[in-house]
């Protein structure tokens, strides 16, 4: 049923209220989403054009691809290419609202979020505001390193490696050259391993034509790994299908092994082992990011919010929590489902259809993942794939990740841009153009200067 869009009107008392921000007066039930990642997308195409009113509130005003994030970092692809407008996304849809804010604290027992911006009312609240970066407390290596969760993490790792790589022409030392021109990527998981292989092929390809300074083989890349496999989450033949492709780009994988100390120049290992490099991109993992005010007992391993089998946070009746913040703790799942973008799609998508249930009384039916598999690519025309009982690798697989990446893009005009670069990749090796737009100063720089 569609809804009746006359009745949402803005009324002058609605917007005289210093603390809150504007919005239509509605008799229709307000949803609130707070964060427009996969899955608070999923959720409100779902919600669109139906009996609610849905308020989509984020810190950024665009959808970001996280999974391209490497390509933008190694000037494969412009950062335009993989970041959408909200606005533009829900152009259209007369029922749902889009707010530049950032959500400081949520106040369950009088339905309210605050923000930087002002006061929000809900009936219902869904919290979709994803991870961040995690460096397990280790300050120094937060300090001196680069994560890869903003599309700003993927342009500061650009302009960090084209400054050194520039830096390193300058220099005659020869500790100094090396330091700017070894890569230490730390984490063997998807975003780990497609982000060596990028940078091995820039090495391979781009290196020789734009530095002919100095030979292609002063660029070291290092992946550093804490367990004994790559793609720990993916089979024993993608594991080692992996390897030999990184091998044979002759990045250095280091297995058992993790990151205790960096400085900004040397990288210290638990074992005792040190590498000299000023670039160091961290990808080892992940916690959970949420506004203040949920209780804490209902806070589980990774900052995750626990939930029950209806994506609703463990103690509250009209808080929900989907995609990477949303651990649904079961028998099944003891560590809650895997932080992949198609778990966090699927769980929009059913609180999309389950919501309306839920707001009429109606029974709804408990939410239940269905893997459609798991693809890595390793570099050019090389991937792996595991879907089913089928696990395969090469250059299919590589063009299966392809097509599902592109496919998942927003926008026709992105998908345009990322196909028309890729194609000019395949047959020339080329990338886009490696411009410093910008200084990149090391977090640690930038904090002394405040200081």
């Amino acid at each position: 049923m569609n809804v009746n869009h006359s009745n949402i009107t803005i009324t002058e008392s609605a917007c005289k209220i210093a603390d809150e921000i504007c919005l239509p007066d509605t008799y229709l039930p307000r949803v609130v989403v707070i964060g427009g990642g996969f899955a608070g997308l999923a959720l409100v195409e779902k919600l669109k054009h139906k009996e609610v009113q849905v308020v989509l509130i984020d810190k950024n005003n665009f959808h970001q691809f996280q999974p391209l994030f490497y390509q933008v970092a190694t000037s494969a692809l412009e950062p335009d290419s993989i970041v959408f407008p909200f606005r533009k996304q829900i152009n259209g849809y007369k029922n749902v609202l889009f707010r530049l804010a950032e959500v400081e604290e949520i106040q369950p027992s009088t339905n309210t979020i605050i923000t930087n911006k002002g006061n929000v009312h809900f009936d219902y609240l869904v919290l979709a505001t994803g991870t961040t970066t995690n460096f397990f407390g280790m300050d120094s290596v937060e300090s001196h390193s680069l994560g890869m969760k903003d599309i700003r993490d993927s342009l500061n790792i650009r302009h960090m490696m084209l400054q050194n790589l520039e830096q390193a022409a300058i220099t005659c030392d020869d500790k100094e050259r090396d330091a700017l021109t070894n890569f230490v990527i730390v984490g063997g998981g998807p975003a780990g391993v497609e982000m060596a292989g990028a940078l091995a092929e820039f090495c391979k390809y781009i290196l020789p034509k734009d530095y002919p300074e100095y030979p292609s083989s002063i660029m070291n890349i290092y992946l550093i790994e804490a367990v004994g496999e790559l793609l720990g989450a993916m089979s024993d033949k993608a594991s080692s299908k992996t390897l030999k492709y990184l091998k044979d780009l002759k990045v250095k994988v280091l297995f058992n092994e993790s990151v205790s100390d960096y400085d900004g120049s040397l990288v210290t290992t638990k074992s005792g082992k040190t590498i000299l490099a000023k670039n160091l991109i961290w990808t080892a993992g992940v916690k959970g990011q949420f506004p203040k005010g949920i209780d804490e007992k209902h806070v589980v391993r990774g900052n995750r919010l626990k939930t029950n089998f209806f994506l609703m946070v463990e103690g509250y009746k009209n808080i929900f929590a989907i995609g990477d913040i949303a651990a649904l703790i079961s028998k099944d799942t003891p560590k809650g489902h895997p932080q992949v973008a198609q778990a966090a799609i699927q769980q929009g998508k059913w609180l999309g259809n389950s919501l309306l249930k839920i707001i009429k009384d109606k029974p709804v039916k408990p939410f239940e993942y269905k893997d459609k598999g798991s693809l890595a690519t390793v570099g050019k025309r090389k991937a792996v794939a595991d879907l089913g009982k089928f696990k395969f690798a090469g250059y299919f697989a590589w063009l299966l990740w392809s097509i599902v990446h592109l496919l998942s893009i927003s926008g026709f005009r992105n998908r345009l841009m990322v196909g028309f670069n890729w194609a000019v990749s395949y047959f020339t090796y080329e990338k886009s153009n490696r411009l410093i737009i910008r200084n990149f100063k090391p977090k640690s720089l930038v904090n002394e200067t405040e200081e």
